[in-house]
């Protein structure tokens, strides 16, 4: 009877000294680590179905951004070609000679130093005088000298040198000086037969021999032109930047612009460089009549 008595204080004792921590522990709201664990998954699972979508609209950002600025050298191109007698920027005047001091963005004093755009035959025609800088992520090389970096100062852009910005299209070339003009004259707005089928600029790079991608001026055809017709035995270096998602903006020289997609080619560049590799290439048709004037 007494151990029965001496039971019951106990566990009297014991549940009057449990109550309190039981409603302490009620009354404390807190996650468990199952709960956190979920919670973790769930916010891992939604940031990986967010991310695409995030990293297309900033592509697609920078697209829209890149389309303004090749729109900006259309007018500009243009707007030289209206006083200048209906004659289009020269693309290099003096390439010819291997000078590589006159460009269509700028001018420069020596072969390492970069090109000026306020000396330039576009700055008067671009806001602050400068080719505006592609906003797409290209890791361009910076400084260093000719061999290097030869055409730094473009912004990423390239510009249709063959058929727009020279008068090489024409052939016909029979002397030094004729092989000079060539170069110094360009081609005029009326001579231009399909303006809205006729590259005039697009996003441009070169990749030489480091394995690195430079600035490039001139939208490279896949031919070369001789005798006043493309030469198919052999392609060129290739020289469209294919960077917004795998396709490139377009400006055509009656001012509209559009995004190409990298056709297939797995030809390698001057350098040996396997040009797709580097997303370097041609859009379809993979031929020179997006550049011609025809």
């Amino acid at each position: 009877m007494e151990q029965d008595r001496t039971m019951a204080i106990v566990t009297f004792a014991i549940f009057d000294f449990r109550l309190p921590i039981v409603a302490n522990r009620k009354s404390i709201k807190a996650f468990t680590l199952i709960e956190l664990l979920v919670v973790i998954s769930v916010i891992a699972l939604l940031m990986a179905m967010l991310m695409p979508a995030l990293g297309a609209a900033r592509s697609s950002s920078r697209a829209l951004a890149c389309k303004s600025n090749l729109r900006q050298l259309l007018l500009a191109s243009t707007g030289y070609a209206a006083e200048n007698d209906g004659s289009y920027v020269p693309a290099a005047s003096d390439l010819w000679d291997n000078a590589g001091l006159h460009r269509w963005h700028g001018r420069r004093d020596t072969r390492d130093d970069p090109f000026d755009p306020l000396r330039g035959p576009l700055a008067g025609y671009l806001a602050d005088g400068r080719v505006k800088e592609c906003p797409a992520k290209v890791d361009f090389v910076k400084g260093q000298d000719w061999k290097a970096n030869f055409e730094q100062g473009c912004g990423g852009y390239g510009y249709n040198m063959t058929y727009i910005g020279s008068r090489l299209w024409q052939g016909g070339v029979g002397s030094i000086q004729a092989w000079k003009d060539s170069y110094a004259r360009t081609t005029r707005m009326t001579e231009v037969a399909t303006p809205g089928e006729t590259l005039m600029f697009t996003d441009t790079a070169m990749a030489n021999a480091r394995r690195t991608l430079i600035e490039y001026s001139f939208a490279e055809p896949p031919f070369t032109v001789v005798g006043g017709e493309p030469a198919t035995g052999f392609y060129l270096s290739p020289s469209v930047h294919f960077r917004h998602r795998d396709r490139a903006n377009v400006g055509w020289a009656d001012g509209h612009i559009d995004p190409r997609r990298l056709a297939k080619f797995d030809g390698e560049n001057a350098y040996g460089i396997a040009s797709a590799e580097m997303k370097l290439g041609w859009f379809e048709p993979v031929d020179n009549s997006p550049y011609d004037l025809k």
